[in-house]
């Protein structure tokens, strides 16, 4: 499931070797920048990896690790690839990268789906703590340190003119990832975070879980059912009122964006904003008069049997 790792080695870690003499050598398309201290960056590549070396530290950023080693990202590595693709990295460039520290992490999974993305986009709701934005591509959860994505990886692979795998051509294939780039050691609680601690069982299953916890943590928005035979009680016909004024609408995403408007342009005040937005997720959420969409109980079966594969 890892993908993107970027990692830094310092020179603490291999003290007598001259970084800027030894590894440039075994780079491609290496460019040269010198600072007005005189410091020296030399950046290029090792197969796909892009490398930035300097007296002090080499890094490997903005690439994927997964492609490195398996050919392309449409696969994920696993705590035994991840194992082996550190050793390989270690030996080719002739260092201790297993000792290097990690900056970035990114798991993720792609699902071959029945339906466009869109479908499945619009059926996701808000999470608590992250802010939640959708691009053409792809829709985003935020909280600074985090972030929780989904897009369409063939698309993406199209844009980039990236090849696509015979078997996942023409498919809908949407990818559920998780990116880690900052305050790491806070988020996991850990003193360290080295090279070899992606392939340490108890961090690897912690790491899946929290991808598949957070993913169960999104508010799930259901489909509406506008049925009166459902209706028994004054509060259920207020929710049928509602649920029908929200799929008029546009669904509960947009009426509770519109009331969020609402708030910012001084039309309500706080305590009315959040009482009409509770009162939109209550109605949303009633079992008797909605139910859950099939589009995400196939993505919540996905998101399942994927943790369950990799663990």
């Amino acid at each position: 499931m890892y993908d993107n790792i970027n990692m830094k080695l310092t020179i603490d870690e291999v003290k007598g070797v001259d970084l800027l003499n030894d590894i440039p050598g075994l780079l491609t398309k290496c460019s040269q920048t010198v600072f007005d201290n005189g410091s020296i960056s030399i950046v290029g590549y090792h197969g796909t990896l892009k490398v930035k070396v300097s007296e002090q530290a080499v890094k490997i950023q903005d690439s994927s690790l997964c492609k490195w080693f398996l050919g392309d990202n449409f696969q994920g590595l696993t705590r035994g690839d991840v194992r082996r693709a550190v050793e390989k990295l270690s030996d080719e460039l002739h260092l201790p990268m297993n000792l290097a520290d990690i900056t970035r992490i990114d798991i993720a999974q792609n699902f071959i789906m029945n339906y466009e993305k869109d479908i499945y986009f619009n059926h996701l709701g808000a999470l608590q703590y992250f802010q939640r934005y959708q691009q053409n591509n792809g829709l985003y959860y935020s909280n600074g340190n985090k972030t929780l994505l989904f897009y369409e990886k063939v698309h993406e692979q199209t844009v980039k003119g990236q090849p696509i795998p015979a078997m996942y051509q023409g498919r809908q294939l949407l990818r559920y990832e998780q990116r880690y780039k900052k305050r790491l050691l806070q988020c996991f609680n850990r003193p360290e975070m080295k090279a070899s601690t992606l392939y340490d069982p108890v961090f690897y299953t912690d790491i899946v879980n929290r991808w598949k916890s957070d993913y169960e943590k999104i508010k799930k928005i259901n489909d509406i059912q506008i049925n009166y035979s459902m209706v028994k009680t004054k509060k259920e016909q207020a929710y049928q009122a509602i649920l029908f004024y929200v799929s008029q609408r546009g669904g509960e995403l947009q009426v509770t964006n519109e009331i969020k408007e609402a708030y910012k342009r001084g039309e309500l005040s706080k305590k009315q904003a959040y009482d009409l937005r509770q009162q939109v997720e209550e109605a949303c959420r009633s079992k008797a008069l909605t139910s859950s969409s099939d589009v995400i109980q196939e993505l919540d079966k996905k998101v399942k049997e994927a943790a369950r594969f990799y663990l």
